[in-house]
């Protein structure tokens, strides 16, 4: 870990929005759905919402960028559940919609929390989705075509939300948790013992913040070879406790 990717590190971190999300209505495209993760890490969104299409969800990494490993996707079994559970953190709904009640996206006001709701290919925003909305935004169009690639059109409102948080200010401070934050410091210094970490179901080691390096790792790695050695595991028939 260099100084200097540790300082970037820090520096994406300190200026992330957990207050400001995108959630996706059955986008089933993968290279949208990658292309929407990869504008949601360049405008500072912390995390992408994602009710699965019903082939299920698959970024491609290319298309991506590597932004999977900086942005936390969130899933939800039905658009139901997700606007419930947005809306219970007190954000404010927006479908990016085509209707009566529709506004010019750059009317909406995106320093509130809040979420925008991008819909999939064929048939946009979901009939009840658009009616749990608080709000429908538009991108106005001037050519012949009556709408943008959804990617293109999220990218495009992330870009006004952006620029409207920055002149609020919001980007000068950290607003991520202290928890939360020193759980991605973590994973983004540390992404292989993390990986490890994570398939054996181990607490992370202490980090030290301002190396990016694990404290005492050597320590550490005894300390897992017991705890691994002391658990039970599993024969045919019966666990069988080891010492």
């Amino acid at each position: 870990m260099t100084p200097e990717r540790l300082a970037r590190i820090k520096q994406v971190l300190n200026t992330r929005q957990p207050d400001l999300s995108v959630l996706t209505d059955q986008v089933h495209k993968p290279r949208n759905l990658s292309a929407i993760l990869r504008s949601c890490d360049a405008f500072g969104l912390a995390n992408m919402h994602v009710v699965w299409p019903k082939e299920g969800f698959r970024a491609f990494r290319k298309t991506a960028g590597g932004s999977f490993k900086w942005v936390t996707p969130r899933t939800h079994r039905t658009m139901d559940e997700a606007i419930a559970s947005l809306k219970g953190q007190g954000h404010k709904i927006y479908a990016a919609q085509l209707s009566g009640r529709a506004i010019d996206y750059r009317c909406a006001d995106f320093t509130v929390p809040c979420t925008i709701i991008m819909g999939n290919e064929v048939d946009g925003v979901s009939a009840e989705a658009a009616k749990q909305a608080d709000e429908h935004i538009v991108i106005p169009m001037m050519g012949m075509v009556e709408s943008l690639n959804v990617s293109a059109a999220c990218a495009i409102i992330l870009s006004e939300a952006q620029r409207q948080r920055k002149e609020a200010g919001l980007f000068d401070t950290r607003r991520i948790p202290d928890e939360e934050y020193n759980r991605l410091l973590f994973c983004w210094c540390q992404p292989v013992v993390k990986r490890y970490c994570d398939d054996r179901k181990l607490p992370y080691p202490p980090l030290d913040h301002k190396t990016g390096e694990i404290i005492d790792g050597v320590s550490w790695m005894q300390e897992v070879r017991v705890l691994r050695a002391n658990r039970p595991r599993w024969t045919d028939k019966n666990p069988v406790e080891t010492s």
